[in-house]
């Protein structure tokens, strides 16, 4: 249902769990796919394993200009972006009162202003062409808050005001601007949870179970695709229920 012949993506954080099966989605769906992250033999694995369409870029999104290389990369491989995910993210958790600035300020930068340095460098060619498709990857708690998360849930948050603005700015192009703000999802970070804590944590959960990484993806590629054309500066939850928003 969902075709991306002769489309071009750019997925960041591809080297995690979520990040992997979007790319593979997007592929599967017939994209090309530029996989970028900071895990060299992650993303190679990926690579092979999706075959023919797919290429690996490493970058390390604390770096102010890395946006802009990344672009660069996937339209010297593709000859343009079509399609930009704002997957890459990273945790620095602690208590507000105990946290410390440079946790404060790193979480926001790879969070939250690399997404929009990509999103500014990929919009170049999608307002030439006037076709695109930007998508962030959010979270739940971006709209719940969290303990502990005070710089994580303020950069989530973030990435929804975000999405809002850049889609109202470029919608006359015909490009959407949309984010998929997953719950509790089974991945590397949720499988150190004890068998107590994963109980605990699935009945505060109306569909009772963590999700995958998949039934994210499947999302975003919804979003990719032609079928979305009608839906911009919109946040969609995958949470199993937890946050009914």
């Amino acid at each position: 249902m969902f075709d991306l012949s002769g489309k071009a993506a750019l997925v960041t954080g591809a080297s995690g769990g979520i990040g992997g099966a979007i790319a593979r989605a997007l592929h599967d769906a017939g994209a090309q796919v530029l996989l970028a992250g900071t895990k060299a033999d992650t993303l190679g694995a990926l690579k092979d394993a999706l075959g023919g369409r797919a290429a690996v870029a490493t970058a390390d999104l604390a770096d102010p200009a890395a946006g802009d290389a990344l672009v660069r990369a996937a339209e010297e491989q593709f000859g343009q972006v079509d399609i930009l995910v704002n997957n890459a993210g990273l945790t620095k958790d602690g208590l507000a009162m105990r946290m410390k600035d440079e946790d404060w300020a790193k979480v926001i930068e790879v969070d939250l202003t690399a997404g929009f340095r990509l999103a500014r460098a990929a919009l170049r060619g999608m307002m030439k062409r006037r076709w695109g498709r930007i998508i962030g990857i959010g979270s739940v708690v971006g709209t719940t808050g969290n303990p502990g998360q005070a710089n994580y849930a303020a950069a989530k948050a973030g990435m929804v005001g975000m999405t809002k603005a850049l889609a109202a700015e470029v919608a006359s192009r015909g490009i959407t601007v949309n984010c998929v703000a997953p719950g509790f999802i089974t991945t590397a970070m949720t499988e150190v949870l004890s068998a107590e804590q994963k109980a605990k944590l699935e009945a505060a959960i109306p569909l009772g179970r963590q999700g995958t990484p998949d039934e994210v993806a499947a999302c975003v590629l919804f979003l990719a695709s032609d079928e979305s054309r009608y839906v911009t500066g919109h946040t969609l939850h995958v949470n199993g229920g937890l946050a009914m928003v």
